[in-house]
């Protein structure tokens, strides 16, 4: 694995440190977590669009959240570009800083610009597209009755990691080509380098690892999955290019669907427009679906352009190396989009959760998700029509991550239910 150091010499910062601004907001601590649409909802009136923040370890970055002018910074990426090398926060970050593993510049589509990083998308979408959908559906279908037969007998469960944690990466372990046996700890893995703290990085290296594994041994013996197409894809990917997307691949599926899927029940579960109809209503999973991604979306915000120069954007003056922070979740709750008068109205699909632009989810991922957090929903609904929350809706707790907006444990009861039956 690739060493990810700080204070590589090849980072190579366009500006001196940004001092940070006096009335620069954490985006971390009990505030943040327990109520961040409510936070935003204050930010947005006291800063407008564009935030002075502070990440974990008051690290000072720029938190866009006005839908407009984060359009605007994914529609320009020789203003707002994707490699942090020109980070000009570089010299005050420690090695040991949580959330380094997806800052530090790694050979990924994730940091690519131009041509080079069109090489790799098109890799990666010519892979995916290999997927047939319906299949990945009866896959999932298989999945969910087999996670669902593990408690359904026990007429209670904890959805989040009986259920919504395992779905996503069973169904992609299928898709790249991942072993049975790696797939537990790869999922909680995932889940403990993003949510910051010292456990992170540890976590990253041992899915990294995993991702290496799985490389090598489909360079030896390619099979029919989405790593060996990668694999045999004109691009000509390195092993070290590949390694780093499909872990990107691992990664975008795994979180933002297991909290979209978790997300969804939570509403259902709380929301009477959803609850009412649990028992009969499927024509409204795709509704719900549609609202988290509006109003409680999984994948809130992500660390991920830099300045190339002195600029302004919603009124501030960004300096050249400045970090901005991709506000999903502030910009999808913008009046601007979505005003007050549609609170509650079915929504359309304009939202900003898949991001935009060159570095948005490539085309078939964010159809692939859908597919995998639909029928998580649908087979659960099925199967357990009369699911009720275990304690009050208030005293469920969600997870510390200012990238991620998911819950921690989601404890339903219901009727006991047989056993699925067939192959």
């Amino acid at each position: 694995m690739t060493e990810l150091d700080p204070n590589d010499p090849t980072n190579h910062p366009v500006g001196p440190p940004s001092p940070i601004p006096p009335d620069a907001v954490p985006l971390y601590g009990p505030r943040y977590q327990e109520n961040p649409a409510e936070l935003y909802r204050e930010l947005r009136r006291e800063y407008g669009p564009v935030v002075p923040a502070l990440l974990e370890g008051d690290v000072f970055a720029w938190l866009v959240m006005g839908y407009r002018e984060l359009h605007q910074l994914f529609s320009d990426p020789q203003l707002f570009a994707r490699d942090p090398r020109i980070w000009n926060q570089w010299p005050n970050i420690k090695p040991d800083w949580p959330l380094i593993q997806y800052t530090a510049y790694q050979s990924s589509v994730l940091f690519g610009e131009g041509p080079a990083h069109q090489r790799r998308v098109d890799a990666i979408s010519d892979a995916l597209s290999g997927v047939d959908q319906f299949e990945l559906r009866a896959r999932c279908e298989e999945i969910a009755d087999a996670l669902i037969d593990e408690f359904a007998g026990s007429g209670k469960a904890e959805l989040m990691t009986q259920y919504a944690y395992s779905m996503p990466v069973m169904a992609v372990a299928g898709l790249i080509g991942l072993s049975m046996g790696d797939i537990g700890d790869t999922a909680r893995d995932l889940v403990t380098s993003l949510d910051g703290g010292e456990a992170a990085i540890p976590a990253y290296e041992r899915v990294a690892g995993t991702m290496q594994r799985l490389v090598a041994a489909k360079r030896a013996e390619p099979g029919p999955d989405v790593t060996s197409r990668m694999l045999a894809h004109p691009a000509g990917l390195t092993d070290e290019e590949l390694f780093f997307d499909v872990l990107l691949l691992t990664l975008a599926a795994q979180e933002p669907t297991a909290n979209w899927i978790g997300n969804t029940l939570q509403l259902m579960l709380t929301d009477d427009r959803f609850s009412l109809t649990l028992s009969g209503g499927r024509q409204s999973v795709g509704q719900a679906l549609n609202e988290v991604m509006w109003e409680n979306i999984p994948v809130q915000n992500s660390l991920g352009r830099w300045a190339t120069r002195d600029t302004q954007l919603g009124g501030r003056h960004i300096r050249a190396g400045d970090a901005l922070l991709l506000g999903l979740a502030g910009a999808n709750a913008d009046p601007y989009v979505r005003p007050a008068s549609m609170a509650g109205a079915p929504a359309n699909n304009a939202h900003l959760s898949f991001a935009h632009g060159s570095h948005g989810c490539p085309h078939p991922a964010p159809e692939l998700a859908e597919v995998i957090a639909r029928t998580a929903v649908e087979v659960l609904l099925d199967r357990i029509p009369d699911a009720t929350l275990a304690v009050p809706a208030e005293e469920l707790t969600w997870r510390s991550s200012f990238q991620i907006r998911g819950l921690l444990s989601l404890p339903v009861t219901f009727s006991p239910a047989p056993v699925a039956t067939g192959p």
